[in-house]
């Protein structure tokens, strides 16, 4: 579709994925893309300040590879060239569930790739870079979003530039990509308009992360290894994937200060406490590559922009700024890529008259309820542990019954595998278990049960 230019200057609010993905999807609309970041981009995969949980185990879904090839096309080739590990859906994670040690591995038609979070950025950062109208701005810390006299829109924003003092920069649209939304959140402060609604699922996970050489005696029957507790009683679990380099990530945790210690010879005693031995086996004579990292995270977030009368034109918050994902499902680098493939269409079928600008956030607000219906249903299953705090869906008992005769039934049905790895991918809706055969299907499984 051809773009249709909507305003001369649009500013992003941080260079995560998020920030990076939003200015790919602004760039065809505006004459000129500003990205302000407060941290120095390094010209490698490198880990940064700003990204503490980059250092830990990212998962790419599928969706999100597709959503950055829609925004970059063949960006798969960038992370081949990047190091990336190609993965077999279905076949070369090891997945080790309660009754399923190992989960039936099948080629389920598709294939993924795993790298660090530093380096799926750099070549995000890269693609970004390459586009002529998208300047990024290193070491500028965001003060305040301006308001317009009367309060009813934005005019730009003010940042501490290096050090050298404080500029402004005006902007008909600013996205609000910078984490948590304090930005956003300053200014309907500062102009005394109503905060959005939030609901919060309170897990208080912790988890720490080793890198370790690959040694030359690996099992080649998989390439990573996820393994899940029994809950509700064992909260412990573990992620090992393939990196760049020819390396494994290891990432392992649990909840309500159920957590790995952090240093060396803690981290292996807690790998073998898991409830398999699969990542303790590989990782117990393998080369640790540097020292361990923690990382806590104690609640998802999600804020009901959408339910507010009336929202400041020209302003935009994106990414975790509306909602954040406990990062043990993977969900937050695809969600924000998938969340700028949205963006970039909504921008492209604005049309060619009226302001655009004026309506795009009450429209993005209320189509991104669709996509996130699904990764934000996924969250509500932390309610397994009776210590997670919130409000626990009303039929959640009937929902852990029925996933867990769904997980019997796939590994039965390749069909209904392929299904369920799809849904966890966010390539299908959840409301796809609606449909009358498979759940008279489940059913039969729960009956047997």
């Amino acid at each position: 579709m051809a773009s249709i230019q909507i305003g001369k200057q649009a500013v992003v609010i941080g260079a995560g994925m998020a920030g990076l993905t939003a200015a790919g999807a602004l760039a065809d609309s505006f004459d000129n893309v500003v990205v302000l970041e407060r941290d120095s981009l390094p010209s490698k995969p490198m880990h940064r300040a700003g990204t503490p949980q980059a250092r830990h185990v990212h998962g790419l879904l599928f969706s999100g590879q597709c959503a950055l090839n829609e925004l970059f096309p063949a960006f798969e080739q960038d992370l081949l060239s990047a190091g990336a590990v190609p993965l077999t859906a279905g076949r070369d994670v090891r997945i080790e569930r309660p009754g399923y040690d190992p989960f039936p591995q099948r080629d389920l038609g598709w294939c993924g790739y795993a790298a660090s979070r530093p380096a799926i950025e750099r070549a995000v950062r890269h693609r970004v870079e390459s586009r002529a109208n998208i300047t990024l701005r290193q070491r500028c810390r965001v003060q305040e979003v301006l308001p317009a006299s009367n309060g009813e829109a934005v005019t730009g924003v003010r940042y501490e530039n290096g050090g050298s003092g404080s500029e402004t920069i005006s902007a008909d649209l600013v996205v609000d990509a910078s984490g948590r939304g304090a930005p956003t959140l300053g200014l309907l402060r500062s102009l005394g308009r109503p905060l959005p609604e939030e609901t919060t699922i309170g897990i208080d996970l912790g988890y720490s992360t080793c890198i370790f050489s690959i040694p030359d005696d690996a099992s080649t029957e998989w390439k990573g290894v996820m393994t899940f507790g029994q809950a509700p009683h064992d909260s412990r679990g573990g992620l090992m994937l393939p990196l760049e380099g020819n390396r494994w990530m290891v990432t392992i945790g649990g909840r309500h200060g159920d957590v790995p210690p952090g240093d060396g010879e803690g981290f292996l005693t807690y790998a073998k406490a898991l409830r398999t031995p699969t990542i303790y086996n590989a990782i117990r004579h393998a080369k640790r590559l540097d020292g361990v990292a923690r990382y806590g995270f104690p609640e998802s977030v999600r804020r009901h922009f959408e339910r507010l009368d009336s929202f400041p034109r020209g302003l935009l918050p994106i990414g975790d700024a509306i909602c954040c994902f406990n990062p043990v499902y993977g969900q937050g680098m695809s969600v924000a890529a998938m969340e700028a493939c949205l963006l970039k269409r909504l921008l492209e079928n604005s049309g060619e008259t009226g302001n655009p600008i004026a309506e795009l956030a009450s429209i993005f607000f209320k189509e991104m309820q669709a996509l996130i219906e699904t990764p934000w249903s996924v969250a509500t299953l932390d309610f397994a542990f009776p210590q997670t705090r919130g409000q626990r869906p009303a039929d959640f008992e009937m929902t852990l019954k029925f996933g867990i005769a769904l997980i019997r039934l796939a590994a039965e049905d390749p069909a209904v595998h392929k299904l369920t790895l799809e849904v966890q991918h966010l390539l299908k809706p959840r409301s796809v278990y609606r449909d009358p055969d498979l759940v008279r299907r489940v059913f039969a499984k729960m009956a047997e049960a």
